[in-house]
């Protein structure tokens, strides 16, 4: 899966959120100004690495997300597991909550999730919390 840049992930969450829109949609929700080039590239990209389809509907092309965002997600969460916790999902958490300075009540809610989930296989499917 190609990586999205952040101007490509501003108009992922926007088509994630509000669904298949034409560039006019696009850029009138867009979170900053944005020029029309600059959003007519993004887009452009996002249809070469297939993260979008559009279709013409009249004049003007509707975009829609083929992508999904839990995709997106686990895609980028791999990447930086990968890049920056020697592919250590534990390393990952313990970044974290040394990070984060996590409340004891964070902490709390943590320990009760991984109980929870401790009788439940992971998902993705076998194996250990590791990549």
């Amino acid at each position: 899966m190609a990586r999205l840049t952040r101007g490509e992930l501003k108009v992922m969450r926007l088509l994630w959120e509000h669904g298949e829109m034409k560039p006019a949609e696009l850029q009138a929700r867009h979170p900053e100004p944005i020029k029309n080039s600059a959003l007519r590239s993004h887009l452009a990209t996002l249809l070469e690495k297939g993260h979008v389809t559009r279709r013409l509907v009249g004049k003007a092309y509707f975009y829609k997300p083929t992508m999904r965002r839990r995709s997106a997600f686990r895609a980028t969460l791999g990447e930086l597991v990968d890049a920056y916790c020697g592919g250590s999902i534990e390393n990952l958490v313990m970044n974290i909550i040394r990070s984060e300075k996590l409340s004891e009540d964070d902490l709390i809610a943590l320990r009760r999730l991984a109980e929870q989930g401790a009788d439940q296989p992971p998902p993705g499917g076998e194996g250990g919390a590791g990549r």
